[in-house]
C-alpha cells in the first residue's frame, strides 16, 4: 500500500520538476513530498484498526437493536389504542400497515434518535467494563481520546443519517401519515380560514374573506396594487379556486371577477365570469395547521422562511425553530455519546441496571428540553437557533464534565 502510493507520489513530483519553467512554485513540490510521506496513514486501514472495527459494529449493532425493540412495543401499544377507531372507519390493511406505520416507525425512531443513542453507548460499554476489557485497553496503553474514536465515527454515521432522515425523507411521510390520521383515526385537521390578509408581492395585499383548504377555494376574494400609498388596481371576487393539477405553483381560476384600474380621476372597470391568473400564494400560506412544519422539507423549509419574510410575515418562528432543530439534533449524538461513555466506562456497583437508570434519565430529559427550548421560541420571544440548541449547549457543559472525570 505504501509503496503504492510512494510511486504515484514520486511520479507526480517529478513532473512537477519537469514544469518548473512554467513558473510552478517549489511549494507545490513539497506539498507532494509531504503527501508521499503522510499521505498513506490516512487511509482506512491505519486510521480503524480491528478493536475499532469491533467497537463501531457492536455500536451500530444495539442501536439498531434498540430501536428495533423500543419501536416494535411502541406500535404494539399504538395498535391497540387505536384498533377500535381503525374498525370503525373500516381502514384497509394496505393503508394501516404502508401509509400509517411505514411512516410511523422513521419518525418516532429520528425523534427518539437521543435516547436509542444513549442505550446503545451505556449498554454495551458497561458491558466491556464489566468484564475488565476497559480496564485491559487502557492498561495496554490506549487513552481514553484513542477509546473514543470509534464511538466518534459511529456518530457521524448516525448523525448524517439522522439529518437525511429529518430534512429529505420523514416531511414526505408525515404528511401521507396525517392524512391517515385525519381519515381514519379522527384527528381534527385545521382546513379552514377566515379573513386573511396576506402581501403576496410588493406593493400587492391579498385577501380573503373564508377559505376552505380541503377544496382549496376562498371565498370574497381581492387583490389590491399600490403606488405608494395610492390604490392603482383593485380585483375582486366571489371564489378563487388552486389548481392543483397545473405544473407550476402559485396558478389559481377566479370566478365573477371585476378590476378596477384607477388612473388620477379616472376609473376604468373590466369584469368577466372566469379567468386563469396567477398570484404568489399558495394554500399553506393561507391555512396553518399544528405541526405543518414537520411536513416541509428543510430546502422547502428555508424557500418558506424566505418568502413569508420578504412578505412582511413574524408567523414563521416555529418553521425556523424546525429547520434549526434539525441540524442541531444531528449534533446529539456525538454530546450524549461523550457523556454515556464517560459515565459508563467505569467498572462500579450496580453496573449495567444503574447505567440505563441514569441513561434514560438524561435522554428523555434532553428531548423535554428540546420541547421545552421550542415553546420558548414561540411564546417568550427567544430567538429560533438559540432555542434549537440550548439543550445540546447544556449537554455539551454536562458532557465536558463527565469526560473531565473519564478513567484514564
Amino acid at each position: 500500500m505504501r509503496n503504492q502510493f510512494n510511486k504515484i507520489i514520486n511520479i507526480a513530483a517529478s513532473k512537477l520538476e519537469n514544469l518548473k519553467h512554467l513558473q510552478l512554485t517549489t511549494t507545490a513540490i513539497n506539498a507532494l513530498k509531504w503527501l508521499r510521506n503522510h499521505l498513506p496513514f490516512l487511509h482506512p486501514k491505519y486510521l480503524v484498526g480491528l478493536l475499532d472495527w469491533y467497537i463501531i459494529k457492536k455500536f451500530i449493532g444495539t442501536y439498531i437493536f434498540s430501536i428495533i425493540l423500543i419501536i416494535s412495543i411502541a406500535i404494539i401499544f399504538d395498535f391497540n389504542e387505536n384498533l377500535s377507531k381503525l374498525t370503525e372507519y373500516q381502514a384497509p390493511w394496505r393503508a394501516i400497515i404502508f401509509d400509517y406505520y411505514a411512516n410511523f416507525v422513521p419518525y418516532y425512531s429520528n425523534l427518539f434518535s437521543p435516547l436509542f443513542v444513549f442505550i446503545a453507548v451505556i449498554f454495551f460499554t458497561s458491558k466491556l467494563a464489566g468484564n475488565s476489557e476497559i480496564i485491559s485497553m487502557l492498561a495496554a496503553g490506549v487513552s481514553f481520546n484513542r477509546l473514543m474514536r470509534p464511538y466518534m465515527i459511529s456518530c457521524v454515521l448516525i448523525a448524517g443519517l439522522t439529518y437525511y432522515l429529518n430534512s429529505f425523507v420523514i416531511p414526505h411521510g408525515t404528511v401521507i401519515r396525517l392524512n391517515f390520521k385525519s381519515l381514519y383515526l379522527n384527528s381534527k385537521k385545521n382546513t379552514a380560514a377566515e379573513n386573511v390578509q396576506l402581501k403576496v408581492a410588493e406593493n400587492t395585499v391579498a385577501y380573503i374573506q373564508n377559505y376552505d383548504d380541503k377544496y382549496k377555494r376562498g371565498y370574497g376574494f381581492s387583490l389590491d396594487k399600490f403606488d405608494g400609498n395610492k390604490l392603482i388596481d383593485h380585483l375582486t371576487a366571489s371564489e378563487i379556486q388552486y389548481d392543483t393539477i397545473a405544473d407550476a405553483k402559485y396558478h389559481w381560476k377566479i370566478s365573477n371577477w371585476k378590476i378596477r384600474k384607477l388612473k388620477g380621476l379616472k376609473e376604468h372597470i373590466t369584469t368577466g365570469a372566469e379567468m386563469d391568473t396567477v398570484i404568489m400564494m399558495e394554500p399553506t400560506d393561507l391555512v396553518y395547521s399544528k405541526g405543518q412544519q414537520e411536513t416541509f422539507t428543510s430546502p422547502e423549509l428555508l424557500d418558506y422562511i424566505s418568502k413569508q419574510t420578504s412578505r412582511g410575515s413574524k408567523n414563521v418562528v416555529q418553521y425556523e425553530v424546525e429547520y434549526h432543530k434539525r441540524i442541531a439534533m444531528s449534533f446529539s449524538s456525538f454530546v450524549l455519546t461523550i457523556i454515556g461513555l464517560s459515565l459508563s466506562s467505569r467498572k462500579r456497583k450496580g453496573g449495567m441496571g444503574m447505567y440505563l437508570g441514569i441513561g434514560l434519565a438524561l435522554s428523555v430529559s434532553y428531548i423535554l428540553l428540546q420541547t421545552v427550548s421550542s415553546t420558548f421560541a414561540i411564546n417568550a420571544n427567544t430567538p429560533p437557533i438559540l432555542a434549537a440548541w440550548i439543550p445540546n449547549i447544556i449537554f455539551a457543559a454536562i458532557a465536558y464534565f463527565c469526560y473531565r472525570h473519564a478513567p484514564n
